[in-house]
């Protein structure tokens, strides 16, 4: 059975960093494009919903 990615594009996920990322990082984002996976899981490039920074996260790192 083939997974497929949790979150779709234009889907307002919650970014919750874990490790080295400034607490800043966290907050709502929009799901940009759906990236293949990547050792541990699928990633994302999703944006910020506040200031548009854009940035690559993993599906773990979403709610």
């Amino acid at each position: 059975m083939q997974q497929s990615h949790k979150f779709q594009i234009g889907q307002t996920v919650e970014f919750q960093p874990g490790g080295s990322y400034l607490a800043t990082a966290r907050g709502h984002y929009v799901v940009v494009r759906q990236l293949p996976t990547e050792g541990a899981g699928y990633q994302y490039r999703v944006k910020s919903v506040t200031d548009g920074h854009e940035r690559i996260v993993r599906e773990n790192q979403l709610d």
